[in-house]
């Protein structure tokens, strides 16, 4: 059974049970901001199991795709190492909010597991553990039919009472409760050698018996005393790991043996011009593309910070370990294709955007190639020095803060040598960083730049946009200078500045800074803070000579401030319009302003609609027309707070903050800079609303001229679609009607024109049915058919044969379909699937599906008669 197979199995499984199948959540949590990446089935419920989320539905299954590599779920430093660490992996999962417990989990986990119809693996090969207090789950596996003996209690093993690993909890606090596991052993008569006991035995931790499958039963409620209380609907979250299952389905007992990760160890052993698995770099790389593609499908780029920088950890692993197989050309890009064509069906984002992931992808990949090459080199010569099996610290932290090596990619390259690293010493010199950096009064760039450690003055707020200021400090490639000279790009320190630099979701400023007597200077294209607040200038020199201590003109761009100013002005006002629409549960997640629009990602749960995108609109631009004035003061943070001010992009403030008041419509939090009233926003429009992760929507709008624009655009377009059908604005929507439903009359006709068609050429193919073993089969190919007509001559086929076996394959353009049925008395002999899924294999596709029905695609449309045609050699060795 492949991993498509099975994953299909587990939620046609609880399908028919009674859940409801739920698409797997983005990797990056929507509803969990204490969690890097999604890292277990249960995160896009965890409000649902807390009572803050209600659903549609009180029973639940999903195939959730996860990422553990990084904070406290980190299994980074272990792949490649072992048969069953992944930075990626698929948890099958069902959940039960409240509806079944105990007895239906444990009913359903069994059935599935060993019923002959699902995956029918043999009970004696299984046992389970339960938590030692836990008699009901204990009873309920002895009424499924598991052996007393085959039933572990696993009491409190980690040090505490309830700490165990039978005994699971959401956190110090809240929902907990016993967990029972399901057990596998991958060698029950010793003959394959391998190692290790059942769980809670002193060799538990070799790899015979592996644990498939967890359920976790929440049936408490934890107090910050410790006291436990029954919670009033107790539910079930389970964890089913598809690699592990997919392996033992499989026949082995490593997760690399898989088909998914054969595959892929094949493409990096191709790139390589290796034979596959000839070194366990090509699985490590084979597991970081699959971690990679995904995070960077759900909105993840690679950078030097969070999400960013934990990406960035596992591409720059993978491409050494390309360098160490003696891949020098760019090669990570070229895994994504193949990494598609396994799991782009059952997560069409990565189809959709395979193109955008290979970009990002390249881009990494030629930033490191550089820094690679010099940090290996350095590595190797301070590893050709090492005498007492040690790397200095120094060296670490030099490939760390030098060449962007993270620890843990020195610490892999140091484990395949044998050699550990001086941690101690690496952590000094860390700290010796933070120490410089921390410096309130020195921050010095080298002995010939000193800064006296005054944060910048900003006076963008209520001056003009023009400041004379002084040149504190400069920097290029990172490092302090004196001098920048004409074409070089570094970052401009001033001792006060009109520049507003990026906080609170408002992008930085832009501009120049001009040299005394010149009309080119130094061109800003961003304005970050450096550190609390001294604020970094960047750009490049477009000509002549910028010096420490230059007296230079500050000229900030005042058409791209003031449309920044009006986009920031408006999404105060849309926030409070979207809390007085939709409800106070409405939160910002997220934002971003700049000149062109304002990004606002806010907490619910449903789509909004255009009568409440419109009630919003029309609430902002009210405020607008009310033209109040815009004012700012600085207060306590306490008493701001308790004014009603609102905390709107999350940052963290002092014990003073600035108050942003418009009239009576809004008071926030906020550090950014504003129109003057609020008429000077001119129009406000919402362009967009969408979903960006679990309970979390998106709107972008516009403002002012860029909103003028926009509608402008939009008559544009109006009118051009009334000029193809010949209507005006008034009767668009009637003539547009008129030709869809033309069209649909069209697709009818044309519908019914192909199914007699099809009906007649079932009549010929029922003749020339041949007979393999006293069983009637047609294997054809047909032209012109679509996939519902080739099912439903699929289905008139069985019905004239009564009993029998059909393949039928059609091709349109580079497109293949194929279909196979089996009647029902011959299910026992030959699957439509396994027939399909042959049939598929030929054509350069895939399939699968019930015994009795399966459907399949490909790629080669002109292997198609050939593949029909040995289909019945292949069904001749199976009858």
């Amino acid at each position: 059974m492949n991993s498509n197979e099975l994953r299909a199995k587990y939620l046609e499984f609880f399908r028919v049970n009674g859940h409801t199948v739920v698409p797997s959540s983005p990797l990056v949590p929507g509803n969990d901001p204490t969690l890097l990446f999604t890292n277990a089935g249960m995160v896009q419920f965890k409000d649902v199991f807390t009572g803050q989320d209600k659903r549609p539905y009180v029973r639940a299954t999903s195939s959730q795709k996860c990422v553990r590599a990084g904070g406290k779920h980190n299994d980074l430093e272990n792949v490649g190492y072992t048969a069953r660490h992944h930075t990626f992996f698929e948890m099958l999962g069902n959940f039960s909010f409240g509806d079944y417990f105990k007895p239906d989990a444990i009913r359903f986990g069994w059935e599935f597991v060993t019923g002959k119809q699902w995956l029918g693996i043999d009970p004696k090969r299984l046992l389970v553990t339960v938590y030692h207090t836990d008699d009901e789950a204990f009873a309920i596996w002895k009424k499924v039919g598991v052996p007393e003996q085959r039933i572990i209690r696993i009491g409190d093993n980690k040090g505490a009472k309830f700490a165990s690993d039978n005994f699971w909890a959401m956190g110090d606090t809240g929902p907990c409760g016993p967990c029972t596991e399901m057990f596998y052993d991958h060698d029950p008569d010793g003959s394959k050698g391998i190692y290790g006991g059942p769980p809670g035995s002193p060799e538990e931790d070799g790899d015979r018996w592996i644990e498939i499958w967890n359920h976790v039963f929440m049936q408490f409620e934890r107090a910050a005393d410790g006291t436990m209380t029954h919670l009033p609907a107790p539910s079930v979250d389970t964890g089913m790991g598809l690699e592990r299952v997919a392996a033992l389905m499989q026949g082995t007992n490593d997760n690399y043996q898989t088909d998914t990760f054969k595959v892929l160890v094949g493409a990096v052993a191709d790139l390589a011009k290796q034979k596959a698995y000839a070194s366990p770099s090509q699985k490590v790389i084979a597991d970081h593309i699959r971690a990679t593609s995904f995070l960077i499908a759900d909105g993840v780029l690679p950078s030097n910070e969070g999400r960013g920088y934990v990406l960035r950890r596992i591409m720059r692993r993978a491409l050494r370990h390309g360098h160490k197989l003696g891949i020098t050309d760019l090669f990570f890009n070229k895994l994504v294709a193949p990494l598609v064509g396994e799991m782009g069906n059952a997560f069409p984002e990565l189809v959709q955007q395979q193109s955008r992931i290979e970009k990002a992808i390249r881009a990494e990949e030629d930033a490191f190639a550089t820094t690679l090459d010099k940090g290996m080199k350095l590595l190797e010569e301070a590893i050709g020095k090492v005498k007492n099996g040690v790397i200095p610290g120094d060296v670490v932290f030099k490939l760390y803060d030098t060449y962007g090596f993270p620890f843990d990619l020195t610490a892999d390259i140091a484990r395949e040598r044998s050699l550990k690293l001086d941690e101690a010493g690496y952590e000094s010199a860390m700290e010796e960083q933070r120490t410089r950096a921390r410096a309130a009064s020195s921050f010095k760039g080298g002995s010939s730049l000193a800064y006296d450690g005054v944060d910048t003055v900003f006076v963008g707020y209520d001056s003009t946009l023009h400041e004379t200021a002084k040149v504190l400090a400069l920097y290029r490639d990172g490092q302090p200078v004196t001098e920048l000279k004409s074409g070089d790009a570094g970052v401009v320190v001033l001792d006060h500045t009109p520049f507003y630099a990026e906080s609170g979701g408002q992008v930085g400023d832009k501009g120049l800074l001009l040299v005394a007597g010149s009309d080119k200077g130094f061109k800003v294209a961003d304005t970050q803070k450096v550190k609390g607040g001294v604020f970094g200038h960047h750009g490049t020199l477009e000509a002549g000579a910028l010096k420490v201590g230059d007296t230079i003109r500050a000229e900030v761009t005042d058409s791209v401030r003031r449309a920044t100013m009006r986009n920031h002005s408006a999404t105060h006002l849309m926030h409070k319009a979207l809390r007085d629409v939709l409800g106070t549960h409405v939160a910002q997640k997220g934002s971003l302003v700049d000149e062109q629009r304002t990004r606002f990602d806010f907490s619910h749960t449903q789509a909004v609609t255009a009568a409440e995108i419109a009630d919003i609109e029309d609430r902002v631009n009210r405020a607008v027309l009310a033209n109040v004035e815009v004012g700012a003061r600085v207060m306590k943070y306490d008493d701001a707070i308790k004014s009603g001010a609102m905390a709107l992009f999350g940052e963290k403030y002092g014990d003073e903050v600035r108050v942003l008041a418009m009239g009576d419509f809004s008071t926030e939090l906020c550090g950014g800079t504003h129109v003057t009233r609020t008429g000077d926003i001119g129009l406000f429009k919402i362009v967009s609303e969408t979903g960006v992760a679990a309970g979390v929507r998106r709107v972008e709008a516009i403002t002012g001229e860029n909103a003028l624009a926009y509608l402008r655009d939009t008559e544009s377009k109006l009118k051009a679609a009334g000029d193809l059908v010949r209507a005006g604005r008034d009767d668009l929507a009637d003539k547009i009607q008129l030709a869809l439903d033309r069209s649909k009359t069209l697709e009818k006709e044309l519908a019914a024109l192909k199914s007699k068609l099809a009906s007649s050429a079932g009549g010929d193919l029922a003749s020339q049915a041949r007979e393999i073993k006293g069983v009637k089969v047609i294997a054809a190919k047909v032209d012109g058919v679509d996939g519902n007509e080739l099912r439903n001559l699929m289905d008139q086929l069985k019905d004239k044969l009564k009993s029998g076996i059909v393949l039928l394959g059609s091709a349109t353009g580079p497109k293949v379909s194929l279909i196979a049925g089996v009647t029902s008395d011959l299910i026992g002999k030959v699957k439509a699937g396994e027939l399909v899924s042959y049939a598929a294999s030929q054509v350069g596709g895939k399939g699968g599906g019930k015994p009795e029905m399966a459907q399949a695609g490909g790629t080669q449309p002109e292997k198609l008669p050939e593949a029909i045609e040995s289909a019945y050699a292949w069904l001749e060795g199976k009858l």
